[in-house]
């Protein structure tokens, strides 16, 4: 069953060698998303954009629904921690670094729906800018194409970066939030994503940089999810999760 929710405004994985680190922020354009998953079933349309009303941006929306085995060709398979019936797409509204309401998707597990809605909510209504939120079946379930392509995502049955173990992805209960300008950084202060390497250092400025004790991550806070840039050692900017790791 699906259901809206209306308003009157509105981590790091798959990594490589680590780069070097830092400057400060730059603007330049965002990059090219691909159009489609795959041929057949994985095929991803991109959502429209949300109208405007006559006095503004249109109204945030949120509407939750089971999600298909077909939508998940390469992010889940036999053998994850969780079901894919377990999991549920959440189609909403985000606000784009073009100053834009956008549509976009993320799959978590139905059990943080609520908690994912009510987050993304008060990032639309603080008019926080979101690259683009495409499934990680997009890049193929490639977990460093999707974040080389700065794609906010959730889902994706992988384990956790440098271990054996199960990401939270896998369970469909963690946020990776505008990757490129929050990057995976390792103690040392290398990324391994070129075009993040200027974003490795906090705290900073720019559009989209999520920095301690910020509203971003205070929202995620409220509903009791952790931050990844909150770790000793190795930090994760970009990552938010119900466990905190």
């Amino acid at each position: 069953m699906a259901f809206v929710v209306l308003a009157s405004l509105s981590c790091g994985g798959g990594q490589q060698a680590p780069a070097g680190s830092s400057a400060a922020p730059s603007t330049q354009s965002p990059p090219a998303a691909p159009t489609s998953s795959a041929s057949g079933a994985g095929a991803t349309t991109p959502a429209p954009t949300p109208s405007p009303t006559r006095t503004g941006p249109p109204p945030f929306t949120a509407k939750v629904t089971p999600i298909a085995r077909k939508r998940l060709p390469y992010s889940w398979r036999p053998g994850c921690p969780v079901s894919y019936r377990d999991l549920r797409l959440i189609t909403m509204t985000y606000w784009g670094f073009d100053d834009r309401a956008h549509t976009g998707e993320l799959v978590v597990r139905k059990t943080v729906t609520d908690d994912v809605v009510t987050v993304f909510k008060k990032l639309y209504a603080m008019r926080y800018p979101i690259r683009q939120m495409r499934l990680v079946d997009v890049y193929k379930g490639d977990d460093y194409d999707s974040i080389d392509a700065d794609n906010t995502s959730a889902f994706n049955c992988r384990a956790a970066t440098g271990s054996s173990n199960w990401s939270n992805h896998a369970y469909g209960e963690a946020v990776d939030l505008n990757p490129r300008e929050n990057p995976y950084v390792t103690a040392s202060g290398g990324t391994a994503h070129a075009n993040a390497k200027k974003y490795a250092h906090r705290p900073m400025r720019g559009e989209g940089v999520i920095n301690p004790g910020d509203r971003v991550v205070r929202a995620f806070a409220s509903v009791g999810w952790g931050w990844g840039g909150s770790w000793s050692g190795t930090k994760d900017y970009q990552h938010f999760s119900r466990s905190g790791r």
